[in-house]
């Protein structure tokens, strides 16, 4: 998962909105959303690699999306960043006990940037450079794989895009965010981040949505969950070049 924007506590209706894009090798193999056989109060997609997953929700409305962190020279050793979020939706502890325990706990991931969500309270948890533990303030944030909150431009485009729609009466109408996730226009090089991997990949990495032979965006989604614990989850999956492989929505009270 490469870009999130997420309105949390700033709409009468939804107490979380989440959108993101999963960019990954296509060669990759995933599963797409699903209740998942041996936790049925999970809903995701999932990384048939590792085992994990990237974004989903739980039945009584938690929800976990995780990020990794773009850094050339950083170590690949670790656990996969994947299961931080499985292991979150699966089990039964609150955004606040879990990110704490991940905190000070002695497992080494492969670096991330996560985001955990319950029915009140938010946390952000990074392990890269160093380790780092912040709740989530209300209002709209973005993440790519830089810090919380970097204002890297498709980041900040994005949530400018999710603050317009949180200010107009379309509570159930989730297309314009769709749209928003599906912008494959590239940002001007003086824009551009430096993290290391060269101009033109940093190029190619500054759309929303990237349309690679090889490496793009395989699945954008689209978390709902309203005040009551209620909601759904919305993904759409793609192939190489962007290729349309369908939608599949989940709903859940």
């Amino acid at each position: 998962m490469c870009l999130i924007a997420f309105a949390w506590k700033a709409h009468p209706r939804w107490r979380l909105l989440l959108l993101g894009n999963r960019d990954e090798a296509h060669a990759r193999p995933a599963a797409p959303l699903a209740h998942w056989d041996e936790a049925p109060d999970v809903m995701a997609g999932r990384d048939l690699e590792a085992g994990g997953t990237w974004m989903g929700v739980s039945a009584d409305g938690r929800a976990g999306v995780v990020t990794n962190v773009r850094d050339p020279g950083a170590s690949k050793a670790g656990a996969s960043r994947g299961f931080l979020v499985a292991d979150y939706l699966r089990g039964t502890a609150s955004a606040d006990a879990c990110a704490h325990a991940l905190h000070v706990g002695s497992v080494d991931f492969r670096p991330f940037n996560l985001l955990l969500f319950d029915a009140g309270q938010a946390f952000y948890l990074g392990n890269h450079p160093h380790r780092r533990l912040q709740p989530v303030t209300p209002g709209v944030h973005g993440l790519s794989n830089a810090d919380f909150n970097t204002p890297w431009p498709k980041t900040r485009a994005l949530e400018e895009r999710l603050q317009a729609w949180l200010q107009h009466d379309v509570s159930d109408d989730f297309e314009p965010l769709f749209t928003a996730l599906a912008d494959d226009a590239r940002w001007p090089d003086d824009v551009l981040p430096d993290t290391g991997v060269g101009v033109a990949l940093e190029r190619e990495l500054s759309a929303a949505f990237i349309r690679g032979e090889r490496y793009g965006t395989r699945a954008s989604t689209v978390i709902a969950v309203d005040h009551q614990g209620g909601g759904c989850i919305i993904e759409r999956s793609f192939g190489p070049a962007g290729e349309p492989y369908g939608q599949r929505r989940l709903d859940f009270t």
